[in-house]
C-alpha cells in the first residue's frame, strides 16, 4: 500500500461564516421557519407544512454551501445571486403565506406559526437587502465603494 491510500480525506469547514452577519441571520431563518413547521404539524395545517419544510431545505442546502465551502468550488452559478433571490422570492412568499394565515386562522397553533413565517420573511428581507448592497456585478471593489460614498 502506498501512503496516498493511507491518507484520509478531511474536509473544512467555513466556521467563520458561522459568526458572520450572514450565518447568524440565515441559522436564525431555519430556526424559526423549523419552529413555524413544529406549530403548523402539531395543528394539521398540511399546505402551510409543505412551505416551511421547502423553505428550510433551501435554507439549510444554501448554508451547508457555504460551510462546505461548496460555493468556491462549484463555480457554475453565481451564488450570491442565486442567494439574493432565494432570499427576496423567500421573504415574499413568506409574507403572503403569514397574512393569510394570520387572517384565516384561530387556532392558537397555526396563528404562532403564522408570526414565526412573518419574522423568518423579516430575516430573508434583512439578509437579501444586505446581499443586494454586497454584490458588484463586475466592478472592481473599490469602484463600488468610492460611488456609495459620493
Amino acid at each position: 500500500m502506498s501512503d496516498n491510500q493511507d491518507e484520509t480525506q478531511t474536509m473544512d469547514l467555513n466556521i467563520t461564516f458561522l459568526r458572520s452577519r450572514r450565518g447568524i441571520v440565515k441559522v436564525a431563518e431555519m430556526v424559526t421557519l423549523f419552529v413555524a413547521f413544529v406549530c403548523f404539524a402539531v395543528t394539521s395545517v398540511p399546505e402551510y407544512i409543505v412551505v416551511t419544510v421547502f423553505e428550510f431545505l433551501i435554507t439549510l442546502f444554501l448554508l451547508l454551501l457555504h460551510l462546505l465551502k461548496f460555493n468556491k468550488k462549484l463555480t457554475l452559478f453565481f451564488w450570491p445571486l442565486v442567494d439574493f433571490f432565494n432570499s427576496t422570492f423567500a421573504a415574499v412568499y413568506l409574507i403572503v403565506v403569514s397574512l393569510i394565515v394570520l387572517t384565516t386562522h384561530t387556532v392558537a397553533g397555526v396563528l404562532i406559526g403564522g408570526v414565526l413565517c412573518l419574522i423568518s420573511a423579516t430575516l430573508h428581507g434583512v439578509e437579501s437587502y444586505t446581499l443586494f448592497k454586497n454584490l458588484t456585478f463586475n466592478k472592481r471593489r473599490n469602484e463600488g465603494q468610492n460611488q456609495a460614498n459620493r
